[in-house]
């Protein structure tokens, strides 16, 4: 594998309840992430996804562990806040809601200049000439340059965050459930677009979803969390062929396939997470296979 663009090492994020209490949402997360790959983090809703994709963007400040984004520890708040303007234009985030992610007093061609705005890039001619090469480059047609995100469906509201993540060129975009709240058809498109982003222009992507069916698709590398832990880390399609680990089997055994006669043989797998983690406290790091390790008794 390539010389790693992410490093993320013994990640945890703990929450204070009380002076004496706290919660750990992301539990010693280990994993890395090559140029022009797509990584997929899939697991149950409350699992510590979004908790670990923001932690690794530096929008929450770890509790303890590392995040290296090319040679910078980011994880360091010195560091990150010295090094600012290059992290944005190395690693940009996607959230799940479009809307709120959008100013909707702006135009979406002004919202996809606001990055280069930001850092004082071009002038503003050549700022609207890259917003409208954006703009084709997702879908977008020229003619929607003034129009405001309230006039788009969920669909094109991505298309405009995508478009502005991409206004800086950065070579990693973490993707938090970016498809979640759209219609099957629209995830198919944005799913493409992404795939097709990574393939041209060799952009990393870290991709957040619980839907296991649609991140095996578009991953080269999955890795499978609950309770706040990396619990499988695998090649897309050797953790679908051949997993290891009971969370996986379960997650997996709960995808629906739509083909009656496969429907009616399909067993699904129970898995309670609590009695395992309870059973088993002190778990290692197993190898399965070639880049397959399965955390285990």
């Amino acid at each position: 594998m390539a010389e790693a663009l992410l490093r993320v090492s013994h990640l945890t994020k703990e929450f204070p309840l009380s002076r004496h209490e706290a919660l750990r949402a992301v539990s010693d997360v280990s994993f890395s992430l090559a140029p022009g790959e797509i990584f997929g983090l899939v697991g149950e809703s409350g699992s510590g996804k979004s908790t670990l994709a923001r932690t690794i963007s530096g929008l929450y400040r770890p509790t303890a562990g590392q995040v290296f984004l090319e040679d910078l520890e980011i994880s360091q708040p010195k560091v990150y806040a010295r090094h600012r303007p290059r992290i944005a234009h190395t690693l940009q985030f996607l959230f799940q809601d479009s809307m709120a992610s959008l100013n909707p007093r702006l135009p979406i061609g002004a919202l996809i200049e606001e990055p280069l705005a930001i850092h004082h890039e071009g002038t503003r001619q050549s700022r609207r000439e890259t917003a409208l090469g954006l703009m084709a480059q997702v879908g977008l047609d020229a003619a929607l340059y003034d129009q405001y995100p309230a006039e788009f469906s969920g669909g094109m509201r991505q298309r405009v965050c995508i478009a502005r993540a991409l206004a800086l060129s950065p070579r990693l975009i973490i993707a938090d459930e970016p498809i979640a709240s759209l219609d099957v058809s629209m995830q198919a498109q944005i799913i493409n677009l992404f795939q097709s982003l990574c393939q041209s222009q060799g952009v990393s992507l870290l991709f957040i979803a619980h839907d296991l069916s649609m991140v095996r698709h578009i991953s080269h590398r999955i890795g499978v969390m609950c309770r706040g832990r990396l619990v499988e880390l695998a090649p897309a399609r050797t953790l679908c062929a051949r997993p290891q680990h009971p969370y996986t089997k379960a997650l997996l055994s709960a995808v629906y396939v739509p083909d009656p006669a496969i429907a009616k043989t399909q067993r699904r797998t129970s898995f309670d997470a609590d009695a395992f983690f309870q059973a088993h406290p002190s778990l290692t790091w197993r190898k399965a296979g070639p880049e397959h390790f399965v955390l285990l008794p």
